[in-house]
């Protein structure tokens, strides 16, 4: 009986840690399309990309007319938010993007300009 309530014991926790250990930054992992609405040039679409490499979440973006990914200064996933920091056209940027169902967030550039952010399928 003992054994018995020794494995079991051992396959609920390793049932609850795997279901604790999944981090929240695999929701954002995979291509979206990310609209910053109101800028001084007009509404803006900026396709990025997230992956997670060892452990640590990676964030790329692709500027207005170029053809190569640019890595982010930081990406970083905590909870249902993914706040972000890139340069771009010459600026340093923070952007922060709350999930707001499966394929959609939605979060503030610089505290300033609305962003939609929709999942590329």
């Amino acid at each position: 009986m003992k054994k018995i309530s020794v494995i079991l014991f051992a396959l609920i926790l390793g049932l609850a840690t795997k279901g604790f250990s999944q981090t929240s930054s695999n929701f954002f992992e995979g291509k979206w399309t990310v609209l910053v609405k109101g800028t001084p040039e007009g509404d803006a679409a900026i396709p990025m990309r997230f992956e997670t490499k060892e452990g640590k979440l990676k964030g790329y973006f692709t500027a207005k007319g170029e053809q190569t990914e640019t890595e982010m200064t930081s990406a970083e996933a905590k909870g249902d938010e993914l706040i972000l920091a890139f340069t771009i056209s010459g600026y340093d940027i923070n952007l922060v993007i709350t999930k707001k169902d499966e394929d959609h967030g939605t979060g503030k550039l610089m505290d300033m300009f609305e962003v939609e952010a929709t999942r590329v399928k």
